[in-house]
């Protein structure tokens, strides 16, 4: 059973918020995310008490022998309704990651394999690009390089909506394909990777960067494979010389370059910032799911049997051709389950 001091506290802290934004005191902006945050929360609470103090109410009816028979039958049905109420509420509950509700930066690299594995980076940019069209995002290529054969060599996207973070945040790693290249004449079955990375956009209050501390130098872009080259210095580089990250754009608009360019720079030192924290917090935790690890070989998708399998979690789905098609949610489902009850077998321990 959950402390029922504990859900007191946290109801105390929502209606503190809630008389706080009617009296128009303090950050309202701040309590206003706070407020959203937290009622889902405390309507899970309330529903949960409200049950508590129904089945104390029913008890109480046992002992009039007028009552007794509809009152068992009444006590069994709130009995029944425990398990799962509890179960929901342990969920909603669980810590979360305040940067789930945020838009995403998604940079995509092709690894081991040559041409194969940067046509298969295509590909995951694709798969990509659907799923977030099913869902109502906001999809836009900020950046993109590409091979002569039609492949991708580097692609950075940002991705707008709602709960963005939280939906593609299990994304980060190794993706390796098992295919027969096109490019294959003798029909072997080739494996290459390519990999991921999902890091939730940095807000400016998270980094502030000292313009002592970067370098931007312009210079003529240029498009796919190296043609329509731009006769304008439209194109920006931005190093940022403490950590040595290097970031470019090269849409048309030079201030429109700068202001993309800072952006993913911003989210990278503020992904680094998250990285180091979290590897401090979980040193001595066995769980794979939600590491961060981009080194680590996430997924495999085998073109010859059809499948898709998850090795974090040991799923296996017979159904890659709509899972590039961006049919994505069985397996962000499960991966989110599984994470949720690590958080819940921590919070037991």
């Amino acid at each position: 059973m959950i402390p029922r001091d504990r859900l007191e506290q946290i109801t105390q802290r929502f209606e503190f918020i809630e008389a706080q934004m009617a009296t128009g005191e303090g950050d309202i902006a701040q309590l206003g995310r706070e407020y959203a945050e937290m009622r889902p929360v405390v309507d899970e609470i309330r529903a949960y008490i409200e049950l508590l103090d129904d089945q104390r109410a029913v008890r109480e009816m046992l002992d009039d022998p007028e009552m007794h028979d509809l009152a068992k039958r009444e006590l069994a049905d709130l009995e029944a309704r425990v398990p799962d109420m509890e179960a929901s509420l342990q969920l909603a509950l669980l810590p979360k990651d305040k940067a789930d509700a945020r838009p995403a930066i998604i940079e995509i690299r092709p690894g081991t394999g040559g041409e194969e594995a940067a046509l298969f980076a295509g590909d995951l940019l694709r798969m990509y690009q659907r799923y977030s069209e099913g869902r109502g995002w906001k999809f836009e290529i900020i950046e993109e390089s590409q091979t002569e054969l039609g492949g991708i060599k580097e692609v950075i996207a940002h991705v707008k909506g709602e709960n963005v973070f939280a939906r593609m945040k299990f994304e980060s790693g190794v993706h390796r394909v098992q295919r027969v290249p096109e490019t294959e004449s003798g029909g072997r079955i080739h494996t290459s990777a390519a990999t991921v990375a999902v890091l939730p956009e940095a807000e400016d209050v998270d980094i502030q960067i000292d313009a002592n501390d970067i370098r931007i130098d312009t210079m003529r872009a240029s498009g796919s494979g190296g043609q329509h080259v731009n006769t304008t210095d439209s194109a920006v580089r931005i190093t940022h010389i403490p950590s040595g990250i290097v970031v470019t754009s090269s849409e048309k608009s030079q201030h429109r370059n700068r202001e993309i360019a800072m952006q993913v720079l911003k989210t990278r030192l503020f992904d680094a910032e998250r990285q180091k924290v979290h590897n401090e917090r979980s040193a001595d935790r066995a769980a794979q799911v939600g590491t961060g690890d981009r080194s680590e070989r996430i997924r495999t998708y085998n073109f010859p049997q059809g499948r898709m399998t998850d090795h974090r979690i040991n799923l296996t789905l017979y159904k890659l051709d709509q899972v590039m098609q961006g049919d994505l949610d069985e397996v962000i489902d499960a991966l989110t389950a599984d994470a949720q009850a690590g958080l819940l077998a921590e919070m037991d321990g």
